[in-house]
C-alpha cells in the first residue's frame, strides 16, 4: 500500500487471440506467457489485489492454478475483438470494489503481452502517478528505425517524407525530438479518471514510464513471440552468470524464477 491508497492490477486475458491461438497461455521459455505476469504482480510491493479477466475457462484454470485470483468471467460483450481495454477494466474494477465492498484508487493494468515487466517498473509507475497526482502513467520505450522522420510513403513510385523531413546523412540516434511508442506492458491509471473518461492515457496529466528496449515486447504475432523467448532466455543466461560469479541472490531480475 503507498500512504494509504488501495491498488487493484489487472490483466486483460481474452480467449480470442487470432495471431497466435491462446496466446496468453502458449509455452515461452517452458512457462505459460501469462506467468510472467503473475510473477512481477506478486512481486510489487504496492499491489494490494490482483485479477486476471478473461472469457475463457481454460485460461482461468491455468492462471488460478499459478496462484492469481479469476473472481469472475469477463461478459461475451467485453471480449470481443472489438472491445475496448478501458471498458475491461472498468467492469473489473466495478466488480472488485462491489465484492471487496470498498473503493480502490490506483488502477494497473498490467499487459500479458510484454513478459519482460518487472516488479520494480510496476512501483515506479505506481509512485510517478502518486507522487504527480497523475491521471497515468504509462509504458514507452523509445523507438530508432520507427522514428517518424525515418517512416516514408510512397506516390507513383517515388520515395517521400511521411510527415517529418529526414535529414540527410543524419544518424538515427541523432534525430530530434526523440519518438517513443506505448509498449505494450504497464498502464498505471488515476481510478476515478478511468472510470470518468474511460481512456487509459491521452490527457495533459499522462506521464511516461520509459522502458529500456530490451525490457519492451509487445507480443503480437509470432516473430514478437520468438524476440521475447530470445530475449528472455538471455536475462535467464544473464542471471546464471551472475550468480556463477558470486552475485546475491537480490540480483535475480524480480519476475524470473531463481
Amino acid at each position: 500500500m503507498i500512504k494509504g491508497r488501495r491498488v487493484l492490477a489487472v490483466s486483460l486475458a481474452r480467449g480470442g487471440s487470432k495471431s497466435i491461438p491462446k496466446k496468453n497461455i502458449a509455452l515461452i521459455c517452458g512457462r505459460p506467457l501469462i506467468s510472467y505476469t503473475i510473477d512481477a504482480a506478486r512481486q510489487s510491493q504496492y499491489i494490494d489485489d490482483f485479477i486476471v479477466s478473461t472469457d475463457d475457462e481454460e485460461i482461468a484454470a491455468v492462471a488460478s492454478k499459478l496462484g492469481a485470483d479469476v473472481p469472475f468471467r469477463r461478459p461475451p460483450e467485453l471480449s470481443t475483438d472489438t472491445a475496448s481495454s478501458a471498458g475491461a477494466l472498468c467492469h473489473a474494477v466495478l466488480y472488485m470494489e462491489q465484492l471487496r465492498q470498498q473503493k480502490y484508487d490506483i488502477i494497473v493494468e498490467l499487459m500479458v503481452t510484454n513478459p519482460l515487466k518487472t516488479s520494480e517498473q510496476i512501483d515506479t509507475s505506481v509512485e510517478m502517478l502518486h507522487a504527480r497526482q497523475a491521471d497515468s502513467v504509462i509504458a514507452v520505450t523509445q523507438v530508432w528505425d520507427q522514428h517518424p522522420a525515418r517512416i516514408k510513403k510512397i506516390e507513383d513510385g517515388r520515395i517521400l517524407d511521411f510527415c517529418i523531413h529526414e535529414p540527410r546523412e543524419m544518424r538515427r540516434q541523432d534525430l530530434t525530438p526523440s519518438a517513443y511508442v506505448r509498449c505494450g506492458s504497464i498502464y498505471t491509471l488515476n481510478r476515478d479518471y478511468l472510470l470518468a473518461t474511460r481512456n487509459r492515457y491521452g490527457s495533459d496529466k499522462s506521464y511516461a514510464l520509459i522502458i529500456p528496449e530490451d525490457e519492451s515486447v509487445n507480443i503480437d504475432s509470432v516473430t514478437d513471440f520468438q524476440i521475447a523467448e530470445l530475449r528472455i532466455a538471455r536475462r535467464l543466461a544473464s542471471h546464471k552468470l551472475r550468480a556463477v560469479d558470486g552475485y546475491p541472490s537480490s540480483d535475480v531480475p524480480s519476475n524470473q524464477s531463481p
